[in-house]
């Protein structure tokens, strides 16, 4: 299922990409991409604009929708993954584990030299 939404969050992010750049601008003749103006008819009497706004919208939907599938997925593998944090002991393990020395009492095994 997850292999199947990321082909279609790809499908989708190309179909976004060749749309936007197919579109012209504001000032532009919606047939100067195809070579001239006649094939303005193509796509009725407004030109290309309305459809490929119309298609990038639907493309930028499904572009969405997947990006919140994968995401979902991504934090359900997230919430079985066992972290490193398993490892790390707790308080009371550690002072179970650890004697502290006390104050005043000086320590026989170091290796640091003593002046007095």
């Amino acid at each position: 299922m997850e292999a199947l939404i990321l082909v279609l969050h790809v499908l989708a992010a190309v179909a976004i990409i060749a749309l936007v750049l197919l579109q012209q601008g504001k000032g532009a003749d919606a047939g100067a991409s195809f070579g001239g103006g006649a094939s303005q008819t193509v796509f009725g009497s407004q030109g290309g604009g309305s459809f490929f706004g119309k298609m990038t919208a639907v493309f930028a939907l499904v572009f969405f929708l997947t990006s919140f599938g994968l995401a979902f997925f991504a934090s359900e593998q997230a919430k079985s993954v066992s972290g490193a944090l398993d490892f790390v002991p707790s308080a009371p393990q550690l002072e179970d584990s650890i004697s502290l020395p006390e104050l005043g009492e000086k320590q026989a095994t170091s290796d640091l030299p003593v002046t007095e």
